[in-house]
């Protein structure tokens, strides 16, 4: 069966340059002045703003931003984890098309021909580039950022304000365009009720009613983590506020593109390294006074393979055929063109060697697809949930799970062993709690989304098809845990991992 998506081949193995010096400079010289280009990064948070609805978090500053450009309902990210999140956004590239299929701080790392990142383009094209906070991916010589003063991932969230302060610095620096990344701690583990008086009304667990609607176990102490995750959320929004009050005062930001999203969603159960929609669907805006109208709302299927030609686009350089993604301007902008794309895609591979357990996943505007290749074994993560301990201290106990409403129960048992095919009715399921995929009555659907995504496979050229390369990667893992029982590895100067030099190949 033959199905139409919209994505372009990029093998790993022989991706082209993102653009050429030529289509850089007749592009830019027809575009008129370019735009500065603001995109900030949160850490493991879902939609939860007031600008989404929710009614516990406050977060007048990011609702103030939406108000001015376009907020995106259906916007993701293709992978739930940092460093492969982060690498998509950084190069355009699905994680196994560039190499960063997991963890940084594990030693994952993209392969060695991916030289066209952001700043390395935009620094190309005239632009002064700048990242306030953690980059986490590798090789950082891949993602030569001209200003990091900031470089700590500062999970205890201190000194917000220096964020705001250094990025004023930058701007004030120079004249010409600039690119400034800023990447904010918030609302990564641990989830600190208050630091520095930051949020400034923090709430506690008694204001929280229930967990987050998709973790379905309910407890004094889920809500009190649940509480502090909003509060971080809120301290989230107060350190967004410093930055643009400052960037405000510079007189700069008039012709500033501004995209906001975070980077995958919260570590809660079922979300966070996972594939389900919590971990998956992300808050994403967009602004850019006199381009993009203020206070829209597009509930279109946004990937965050989209941002890297985005960005490009308004910087005036012309991208490669061979990316994924699409510019979102022509769309979101005064052309007004319709929007075309039926699916968005992800892929997750495990992002550490103890938790391998490779996924492909598939989502039109109702069903969702997920495809378990070592279906009908146990899933490693769903084991570090159930440990709470350091960053999984909001996983569910069991007798938090066996209080659950039945459906839940089902739910949890699926995360911890799935099935080869999962697929969800998201307009009637948004939870994901009934896996549709054995009832007769969704054979069509199922059929038709394992088509589209058996394609998309082929056509972004996923390594995992090629048997040989997924068991050697697989055997690889095994490896290292038998070589580095303590999990210690990544210490170790002289390892390195094998899987790239294999994948791109």
């Amino acid at each position: 069966m033959s199905h139409t998506i919209t994505v372009f081949v990029a093998l790993a193995c022989a991706l082209p340059l993102a653009v050429s010096a030529s289509a850089e400079d007749a592009k830019r010289d027809s575009a008129g002045p370019r735009p500065n280009i603001l995109l900030i990064v949160s850490e493991d948070n879902g939609p939860d703003l007031g600008c989404y609805g929710s009614g516990k978090v406050k977060s007048p500053n990011l609702d103030r931003l939406a108000e001015s450009g376009m907020l995106f309902e259906n916007a993701f990210v293709t992978y739930a984890v940092c460093s492969p999140s982060r690498s998509t956004i950084l190069t355009g590239l699905y994680p196994f098309q560039n190499g960063q299929i997991g963890l940084a701080t594990h030693g994952y790392r993209m392969f060695d021909h991916i030289v066209d990142t952001l700043p390395a383009v935009l620094k190309r094209a005239g632009y002064r580039t700048g990242c306030l906070g953690k980059i986490h991916v590798n090789p950082v010589s891949a993602i030569p950022f001209d200003f990091h003063p900031i470089k700590a991932d500062n999970f205890g969230k201190k000194g917000l304000e220096r964020y705001a302060d250094e990025a004023v610095r930058f701007v004030k620096d120079g004249d010409s365009p600039f690119f400034l990344m800023v990447n904010f701690p918030d609302a990564h583990f641990p989830v600190h009720k208050q630091v520095e008086g930051r949020p400034a009304q923090p709430l506690d667990g008694g204001d929280v009613q229930g967990a987050l609607p998709y973790v379905g176990a309910n407890s004094e102490r889920l809500r009190e983590f649940t509480a502090n995750y909003f509060n971080c959320m809120m301290r989230l929004d107060e350190a967004v506020g410093l930055l643009m009050k400052g960037l405000e005062a510079t007189g700069r930001l008039d012709n500033t593109l501004i995209i906001y999203l975070g980077d995958h969603g919260a570590q809660f159960p079922r979300s966070k390294c996972t594939s389900y929609e919590a971990g998956l669907r992300v808050p994403m805006m967009m602004s850019w006074k006199g381009h993009i109208a203020p206070s829209q709302r597009n509930s279109s299927l946004i990937s965050s393979i989209d941002l890297f030609p985005t960005i490009l686009d308004a910087a005036g350089i012309e991208p490669s055929s061979g990316l994924p993604g699409i510019s979102l301007l022509p769309f979101i902008s005064g052309e007004k063109k319709p929007w075309t794309r039926e699916y968005v895609f992800s892929a997750a591979e495990g992002s550490t060697p103890f938790w391998h357990y490779p996924k492909r996943t598939v989502r039109n505007g109702r069903y969702k697809l997920i495809l378990n290749l070592l279906g009908g074994t146990e899933n490693p993560i769903y084991a570090a949930y159930e440990g709470r301990k350091g960053h999984f201290s909001g996983g569910a106990t069991q007798s938090e799970i066996d209080a659950a409403p039945q459906e839940f129960r089902t739910a949890y048992e699926t995360w911890k062993r799935p099935p080869m095919e999962e697929l969800y009715d998201l307009q009637s399921d948004p939870c994901e709690l009934h896996n549709l995929a054995a009832d007769a009555r969704h054979r069509a659907t199922l059929d038709q989304l394992k088509g589209v995504l058996a394609e998309w496979r082929v056509q972004s050229g996923d390594p995992f098809l090629d048997d040989a390369k997924a068991a050697r990667y697989a055997a690889e893992c095994r490896e290292i845990l038998e070589r580095y029982p303590n999990r210690d590895y990544a210490k170790d100067p002289e390892f390195r991992w094998k899987y790239p030099d294999d994948f791109s190949r």
